[in-house]
Formats: C-alpha cells, sequence, structure tokens
C-alpha cells in the first residue's frame, strides 16, 4: 500500500508538473501572437470649423476626432502623448482594465500629475481578456470635448466574433458634442457664475453636425452598407454632458455588446447611450437600396434643466443607391423617428434587455457592503461672492454634487496614487463613508438642510481580493437625473435596477446572479438606484464618478483604495520614469 501511495504521488506531481508545462507553453505561445504598437500622440490647437465657424480647438495630431487604434486582445499599447497645447492634459483609456498598471491609468491628479505644456508621458499598458469596443479621451478639465477617439478591440488572432454572421464592415460611431467656443472657457465661466455651464450648440457623428445644422450638409458622415451584407456598427457616447439615443432609420440593430464585454443578442430599433458607454450592434443591409439617416438627439431626465434639444445626422448609404456617388442632394434621407427627450420607458426596457453571453464570475458571498447616494447639492453664497454675479443657483447658490454628502476635491500638489505609493500623509483620507451619513426618503421631499454636502478628498480603503457589493442610489435633491456612474480599473456586473429607494429587505430577490451584464459606466435610473458587484483584485487608486462632466466638475466622484494583495502579480508596478510631476 505504501509503494502504491509513493507511486500514486509521483505521478501526481508528474501530471501537475506536465500540466503547468502545458499552461506556460500555451502562454507563451499566445504572447507570441501578441503585438505592441506604437503611437504618438501630439496634443495641440487647430484650426476647426463647424456651424459656420473657424475655431482653434484642441485635437490629438490635428485630427477631431482623434485617431482611432486598434488592437487584438493581448496585444501592449505604447503611447507616447506630447503635450503642445495652452492647458494642462492627460489621456485615458476608457475602459482598459489596467491591471497593475495604475500609472497609465490617466484621470489628472488622480493617477498621476498632468502632463504640462510642453511636457511629454509614455501610456504603456497591455488589454488583457477584453474584446468589444472602448475609447480613449482627456482627463484634465473639459478637454475631451475635442479630444477623444475609438479604441477598437479585436478578439486574438485566430479567434472570430462569437456572432452567428461575421460582419463584413466594421464602422466607429463616435457621438459627441460641440460648441461653438473653448469649452475650457465654458467651464471656467460655469465656476465663476455657480450656476449651469451653458449647453452645447449642436451634438456630432464622427465630428459632424450632420444635415440639420447651418453650413454642415457637405459634410456630413456617408456610412457604407450593400444589400445583403451584415456590418458591425461601434457606438461610443464621447459626448461630455448629455445622454443620446441613437437609431437608423428604417433598420432594426442587433446589439451584440456593450463596453468591450459580448452580450447576448438581441433586436431594437433604438440605443440609448449614457456618456463613457460604449454599444456593438450589428446591422443587417436588408432595406430598399437607398439613403437612411443615422440620427442622435438627447436624452433629458433631469426636469426644467437646459440642454441642447437638436439632432445630429449621418446617412446609411446602400452602395448600389442611386445618390451613392453623393450627387443628388435634393433626395434627402429618411429621417427616423427618436423617442421623445423624456422617454424613460424607452430607456428602462433598453436597459434591462442586457444580459452576459458567456460564463460570468459574479461573486455570490460579499465583503464589502456598500452604499453610495449619487446627486446634486447647493452651496450657499459665500459672504464675499457677489451674489448677483457669482452665485447664480437657484435662490442665489452655488451648484455642487456629492456622493455620500461628500463633494469631491481633487488634490493639486500629488497624485492620489502616488500619495498611496509613497505614503505621503495629508493628501486623502480614507474615511469615506461606507453608508449615508444620514438616512432619508432619497427620492421624495428631502429637507433642506441636506443640500449642502461637505467637500473633502476622502477616499473608500478595500483589500485586495474583497467582494464587493456597491447600491448607488440618486436623490431627488435639486432634482433627479440619470447618472452615468464610471468606475476606472475594474468592470463589475449590473445585478439589479430599479426606481424609488433601494429597499434591502425585498430589491435582492430581483438581484440577477446568473447573467448579469459587465460594464465600466453604469447608468442610475433617474429617481432610481443600482446595484453592481465586483472584486478587487487590481491594485492601485481607482476613480468612480458620474460621466456627465458637468457633475464631476461640481464633486459627484470618490475613488477606491485597492490594497496591495501577496506577492508581485498582485501589487501594483512601480511609477514609470517619465511620470509627470505636480
Amino acid at each position: 500500500m505504501e509503494v502504491f501511495n509513493n507511486i500514486f504521488a509521483i505521478n501526481h506531481r508528474f501530471s501537475l508538473f506536465f500540466l503547468g508545462l502545458l499552461l506556460l507553453l500555451a502562454s507563451a505561445l499566445s504572447s507570441a501572437n501578441a503585438k505592441i504598437h506604437n503611437h504618438d500622440f501630439v496634443i495641440q490647437a487647430t484650426p476647426v470649423k463647424r456651424l459656420c465657424k473657424t475655431q482653434n480647438s484642441i485635437t490629438v495630431n490635428g485630427m477631431y476626432p482623434g485617431p482611432t487604434i486598434e488592437v487584438n486582445d493581448g496585444d501592449t499599447l505604447v503611447v507616447n502623448v506630447v503635450n503642445k497645447a495652452q492647458y494642462n492634459a492627460t489621456i485615458h483609456w476608457h475602459g482598459v482594465r489596467q491591471m497593475r498598471t495604475g500609472w497609465a491609468d490617466g484621470p489628472e491628479f488622480v493617477t498621476q500629475c498632468p502632463i504640462r505644456p510642453g511636457g511629454s508621458y509614455t501610456y504603456r499598458f497591455t488589454i488583457q481578456g477584453q474584446v468589444g469596443t472602448l475609447w480613449w479621451h482627456a482627463h484634465s478639465s473639459w478637454l475631451r470635448a475635442t479630444v477623444y477617439g475609438a479604441l477598437i478591440i479585436r478578439p486574438k488572432e485566430g479567434y472570430s466574433y462569437p456572432f452567428s454572421k461575421q460582419p463584413k464592415r466594421e464602422t466607429a460611431i463616435l457621438l459627441g458634442e460641440w460648441w461653438n467656443a473653448d469649452p475650457i472657457a465654458v467651464v471656467r465661466e460655469a465656476a465663476r457664475t455657480g450656476g449651469t455651464p451653458n449647453v452645447s450648440d449642436a451634438y456630432t457623428i464622427n465630428g459632424q453636425p450632420g444635415d440639420l445644422y447651418n453650413c454642415s450638409s457637405q459634410d456630413t458622415v456617408i456610412v457604407p452598407i450593400d444589400s445583403g451584407e451584415t456590418n458591425l456598427l461601434r457606438v461610443i457616447n464621447a459626448a461630455l454632458n448629455q445622454p443620446l439615443f441613437f437609431t437608423v432609420a428604417n433598420h432594426k440593430l442587433t446589439v451584440v455588446g456593450a463596453d468591450a464585454s459580448y452580450v447576448k443578442p438581441f433586436t431594437t430599433s433604438v440605443l440609448m447611450l449614457g456618456p463613457g458607454q460604449t454599444t456593438d450592434v450589428l446591422i443587417s443591409g436588408d432595406q430598399k437600396p437607398s439613403r437612411y439617416y443615422m440620427a442622435a438627439r438627447a436624452y433629458q431626465s433631469a426636469q426644467n434643466a437646459p440642454f441642447d434639444n437638436t439632432t445630429t445626422t449621418a446617412i446609411l448609404e446602400y452602395k448600389s443607391s442611386p445618390c451613392a456617388a453623393k450627387n443628388c442632394s435634393s433626395n434627402k434621407p429618411i429621417m427616423p423617428t427618436l423617442p421623445a427627450y423624456n422617454d424613460t420607458a424607452t430607456v428602462t426596457t433598453f436597459t434591462g434587455s442586457f444580459k452576459s453571453a458567456g460564463k460570468t464570475l459574479v461573486p455570490t458571498s460579499i465583503d464589502e457592503n456598500l452604499f453610495f447616494t449619487v446627486g446634486l447639492g447647493l452651496n450657499p453664497c459665500p459672504p464675499n461672492f457677489n451674489k448677483s454675479s457669482q452665485c447664480q443657483g437657484p435662490n442665489g447658490t452655488r451648484f455642487t454634487a456629492s456622493m455620500n454628502n461628500v463633494s469631491f476635491v481633487l488634490p493639486s500638489n500629488y497624485s492620489l496614487l502616488q500619495a498611496h505609493q509613497q505614503r505621503i500623509q495629508g493628501v486623502f483620507t480614507t474615511d469615506f463613508p461606507a453608508n449615508p451619513p444620514r438616512k432619508f426618503d432619497y427620492t421624495g421631499n428631502v429637507s433642506r438642510s441636506l443640500f449642502t454636502p461637505v467637500p473633502a478628498t476622502k477616499l473608500y480603503r478595500l483589500n485586495y481580493g474583497s467582494r464587493v457589493q456597491l447600491v448607488l442610489q440618486d436623490t431627488s435633491i435639486v432634482t433627479p437625473e440619470n447618472h452615468p456612474i464610471h468606475l476606472h480599473g475594474y468592470d463589475f456586473y449590473i445585478i439589479a435596477q430599479g426606481f424609488g429607494n433601494y429597499n434591502p429587505r425585498t430589491d435582492p430577490s430581483k438581484f440577477n446572479l446568473v447573467d448579469p451584464p459587465l460594464r465600466n459606466t453604469v447608468a442610475v435610473p433617474a429617481n432610481g438606484w443600482a446595484v453592481v458587484r465586483f472584486v478587487a483584485d487590481n491594485p492601485g487608486v481607482w476613480l468612480m464618478h458620474c460621466h456627465l462632466d458637468v457633475h464631476i466638475t461640481w464633486g459627484l466622484a470618490t475613488a477606491f483604495v485597492v490594497e496591495n494583495g501577496v506577492g508581485v502579480l498582485q501589487s501594483i508596478e512601480s511609477p514609470p520614469e517619465d511620470l509627470p510631476l505636480c
């Protein structure tokens, strides 16, 4: 018997060794196919003409939108960014997991100090286990109004999309906003007055407003399609402050992915994307050869708030259409019907249709059970301010915003990640509340005493490997609103959404722990809530914020400090030598 046990032990050890060898070989073969992509980004002022007016806009490489980056899962990106503009700048790689490479994430004063005018910084990171559509954008003030572009991640070489029909063409559709002004000047004026910033003058598709705006029809974007073919549209909401509906006249859209994760296909006639979100759809050339408008307009959930109520268009054009030569402007494309700007029912149906396509790893037990309120607020007018010119919020106040009554304040002398890594005192605290400091009727009539949050740089600390459940609860303070909440460095499972106040006794019965969608940005319903889960397996400092830039400007953000785990592979990498200094 002892001899048998010894033989079994030897065979077991040999099997483990052989299995390890096979895994090592497979990893080596996978790495051998991976590529390193080198790019140069020059941030600079560029004359751009839109809506009959030419103005100097901040761009990357003179392009608006900026260049599209295309990679395969497993590839490494090396992007050297040179700042020749007059403003500080950083680049954020929206949705990239940045496993152990938090120094490359990009948010100003969070993972790096800004790239000063005349300075440079090289972002280095590897795409790991993500396929689909992401994007990159500036993460400093309101520069991302014009500094953004698509990041396309295809499957590893030798693999194809898990679609029933492979697309013949792929087209990135970037939805944006355009101001007939410098966006930095717009936000600075709002900071001075304490009121809301001026709304945009146009929406854009791939940088062009489209036929419905002045001086724009000659440059309307044309998206080609052939009869009988299936194409992939990668739709990105890069707008600064506005959730957007998107549709194509007379065509159904089959949703197959979101935020670089596959979803179970479902068919819809309209999409709704919050700023920061991406949606991949298949579209078939199954209509009469002609020209059809693609169109996008605002979804506005905040009552009585100003917004840009215009519509941007591009043209889906059949190559066999008589107008394919682009010489018959008198033949107007067919216009789609868009939902009303306040059609929350359509939004609810759409967002509730997402389910993960593959195997999920939803945490079923929880170490950290968090509840964060998200919403607006009002600060009283300071005694030394001019009430008429500097306190233009409701009743002579100044707008603010918060999570759990903490209005987030960025540091200015160090980045949060540098302060964490080097244990620099006095830059931040880790006492962000796990629950609202005061419980109240979040979606009811809220006492005015709860309108004013506390400004602070409070972070929440997570141990490596913690299984986190986070309830995000909108409030009716000032006005309820749909908030697209984005978490850097992570994807999360959206296990439930609903309206009213979240009820911890009854609402868990609605949890989807089987096939919830995996995303990096969740649209928290106006007057409602969302519940997400994730595992804190990426050490560093990770910003979580509303992707309506006016709200992050007012303080609707916080950050998680995720501690290192055990060993090198569970620890953040050392900072690069060219990391900008404050």
